[in-house]
């Protein structure tokens, strides 16, 4: 379960994270506050996995709030001002939220910080043994439905839908091939085609035209073609050498 603190001086924006957050299984709200000096209180008397922290605020604001705190948990940023989005960059931040924030770019933002915890836990070595233990979210229907990394074979776009290919299930949510593809981390997952992305690890067999994902054509687009050549030749040689 991943705690977590909101941080906004306006009760309207509170309630839409709030109402996000009870969405989330593994999300849990342990607190709201109205402004940074609330939230140093609370940081001091509870331990917060994940800061939704507003950057306009009085008396201190956001970005001045983080650069404050000496072991800050992960951070998502959520304003109205876009121009603040690289100052936030810099100081690490999993994601930056602009609202009104839908909930299919919150929920682009959580799976983000699945993976941010990963990176930021470990060193490398142990990075590749634990991907096969992340995983995101989707939202089929009302429900959210998670999906480990490890099991997705290749997606599928079908406009405004996805398909989620799994050897257990077929998976169908709302939401574009491109979002789903910014979700997913870019080492284990490659787009071929404007309508698939494949998980590397489960592919068998490749030409120039097709690979093979669990006896299942996938086509490679011209678009893509360099790219999945220069990955899939690269892997190859890599395991040539080891």
């Amino acid at each position: 379960m991943i705690r977590c603190l909101i941080v906004d001086d306006e009760p309207l924006a509170r309630d839409v994270i709030r109402r996000y957050i009870s969405e989330i299984p593994t999300l849990e709200l342990v607190g709201e506050c109205a402004n940074a000096i609330q939230a140093f209180t609370a940081l001091q008397q509870q331990a917060i996995d994940l800061l939704f922290l507003d950057i306009r605020m009085p008396q201190l604001n956001g970005n001045d709030f983080l650069k404050a705190l000496k072991n800050p948990p992960k951070v998502i940023f959520t304003t109205a001002f876009s121009e603040y989005a690289l100052e936030g960059y810099e100081l690490d931040v999993v994601d930056y939220l602009v609202k009104p924030i839908p909930f299919e770019r919150f929920l682009k933002a959580i799976n983000k910080a699945f993976h941010f915890s990963d990176v930021k836990s470990a060193a490398r070595p142990v990075i590749e043994d634990k991907r096969s233990e992340s995983f995101v979210y989707f939202r089929v229907d009302r429900k959210m439905v998670k999906v480990m990394l490890g099991d997705i074979l290749y997606i599928e776009s079908m406009k405004d839908y996805v398909k989620v290919f799994t050897p257990a299930a077929k998976i169908v949510t709302k939401q574009s091939i491109s979002s789903v593809e910014e979700m997913l981390p870019e080492q284990d997952f490659i787009r071929t085609h404007r309508s698939f992305i494949v998980s590397v690890q489960k592919i068998t067999s490749y030409t120039q035209e097709l690979l093979e994902v669990d006896k299942t054509e996938i086509p490679i687009g011209k678009l893509y073609r360099n790219e999945v050549m220069k990955m899939l030749d690269h892997r190859s040689d890599h395991l040539k050498t080891h």
